[in-house]
């Protein structure tokens, strides 16, 4: 199944999405419906964002396409693209639940440990209160739940004016960051430790 946005949030601002995110069905043997095979499901032509499973089951014929991307679920590890990465116009990580964070930990192994420079896209239960922390993780694409108004989650990546940790778009913390006028003066309680 073909899963589409009409717009997405992409470097701080909400372009149109010509991007199609392939979902795999999932079994479910009360309703008849059987699972599909990675290496049977027929990914379609133009700009497609596969399962992992899809990729490794289907590396071979996917690699020469300029135009694939691939998506991780939240129990996969970015290291199983370890040497595709430049293969990817846009590696995307599925949030299938708001409350699932294993996404932030990829998003930022894929930015900080694996050098990854393309376009990283959250996708999936993605909503306004996620995204300013999704960005520091390095995501700098957002596919926003379709119920919910995208300008509105735009606003998210502009929260908080400073932060204080450092993380993928702050290389330094804030007490780094800012001098600081310290006087030191003999008088004072603790002077000397």
């Amino acid at each position: 199944m073909l899963e589409s946005h009409k717009e997405i949030i992409k470097q701080r601002a909400v372009v149109a999405d010509d991007w199609s995110v392939l979902r795999l069905a999932v079994a479910d043997p009360d309703a008849g419906v059987a699972a599909d095979a990675p290496d049977a499901v027929v990914v379609p032509e133009g700009k497609v964002i596969v399962p992992l499973a899809v990729w490794q089951a289907q590396r071979d014929s996917l690699a020469s396409r300029s135009e694939i991307g691939v998506w991780l679920a939240p129990d996969e590890r970015a290291e199983a693209l370890r040497g595709d990465l430049d293969k990817f116009a846009v590696v995307a990580i599925d949030f299938p639940k708001f409350t699932d964070g294993r996404g932030y930990s990829t998003a930022f192994n894929l930015r900080m440990r694996m050098d990854y420079r393309g376009e990283l896209r959250a996708i999936g239960d993605v909503l306004r209160d996620q995204l300013f922390q999704m960005q520091r993780c390095g995501f700098d694409a957002f596919a926003t739940r379709p119920d919910r108004n995208i300008h509105d989650a735009l606003k998210g990546l502009t929260d908080f004016s400073e932060v204080y940790q450092a993380s993928v778009d702050v290389k330094a913390p804030l007490f780094r960051r800012h001098e600081r006028d310290v006087r030191i003066d003999s008088t004072d309680v603790g002077y000397g430790i």
